[in-house]
């Protein structure tokens, strides 16, 4: 077990140059709102409370090698944002041949680091290929107050983290991927619920670990993908009545969705760098991450077979 650098592998490095030449079509920004801006701000100065005590300082937990060999590029062009090239982490298995169903894997407030590179090569492991986006423009943080700018920096500029999503889709699809999903953590959380609503249709499945969630039936119409959320009961800055808001508005919606909150755990409690990390509570929610998975981004054709 463990990881290859992707040189090793033509068949994914002609994939991946295919879809970095082909590009994606061009759509115009949209912009955001005041009100989701206000609150996102709310939602930065309530992370900041829940971080203030943690370090990227990685546990034995987070050094969980993948359940088989993965190949990865840990500087793989995938974007271009403000006529910069955006840089991402991509893993998937190494004994596979074709493509396989996507995942875009949303960092954490700290930025693309390696503990998120580490949970992009547990996911590859299972069976797909897996871009970590960066929506902080090459930038990680070590402190809570450096991760406190770079969240507030996409908050105030949030056009710039919905075009490097789409543009991340884009060039999934273009890579061959039968089936795209987003998954991301606490700042990532709620930009995988953000890359549900701007990608609608073009999204199979989304997975929130303990981001931040809207019960705005206007806004959560126009997703389309079966949403996984996975959220905490003590957790100070993601209230558990927003989540149950949430979900009585996905509900009457007739959105498919999952909704877990686990009892007697906080905020991050699967970030084995922070200070309210639980195990049991972790593994549990994989669990549950994996299974999700394994029902919405199968291909059409692996479906067909097991029918």
């Amino acid at each position: 077990m463990g990881t290859v650098r992707l040189g090793h592998q033509g068949f994914y490095l002609a994939l991946l140059t295919s879809a970095l030449l082909l590009g994606g079509c061009d759509k115009p920004a949209e912009t955001a709102d005041e009100s989701d801006k206000a609150a996102g701000r709310e939602n930065v100065e309530a992370m900041s409370r829940e971080h203030a005590e943690d370090t990227t300082e990685p546990s034995p937990a987070a050094r969980e090698a993948p359940a088989r060999s993965v190949i990865s590029d840990a500087r793989l062009p995938y974007a271009e944002v403000g006529n910069e090239l955006v840089y991402g982490y991509f893993s998937a298995p190494a004994d596979v041949f074709e493509p396989l169903p996507a995942l875009i894997v949303i960092h954490e407030w700290w930025g693309l680091n390696d503990n998120v590179r580490a949970m992009a090569d547990r996911l590859a492991a299972e069976g797909y290929m897996v871009l970590a986006v960066d929506l902080y423009a090459g930038s990680t943080a070590d402190t809570p107050e450096a991760a406190r700018r770079l969240m507030l920096g996409v908050v105030e500029n949030p056009d710039a983290a919905r075009e490097n999503l789409r543009m991340a889709h884009d060039f999934l699809s273009t890579a061959g991927a039968p089936r795209i999903g987003s998954l991301g953590w606490c700042f990532g959380g709620t930009w995988s619920l953000n890359a549900a609503q701007l990608l609608g249709d073009d999204l199979d499945a989304a997975v929130i670990y303990y981001g931040q969630v809207t019960a705005d039936e206007e806004e959560l119409a126009a997703v389309s993908a079966p949403i996984l959320g996975l959220f905490a009961a003590d957790d100070r800055g993601i209230k558990v009545d927003s989540v149950n808001a949430f979900r009585e508005a996905l509900d009457r919606l007739r959105k498919p969705n999952e909704i877990h909150i686990y009892p007697d755990v906080g905020h991050a409690f699967a970030n084995p760098t922070g200070r309210n990390y639980h195990a049991e509570t972790a593994q549990d929610a994989w669990a549950k991450t994996l299974d999700f998975l394994g029902r919405y981004m199968s291909s059409a054709e692996e479906s067909s077979d097991a029918s």
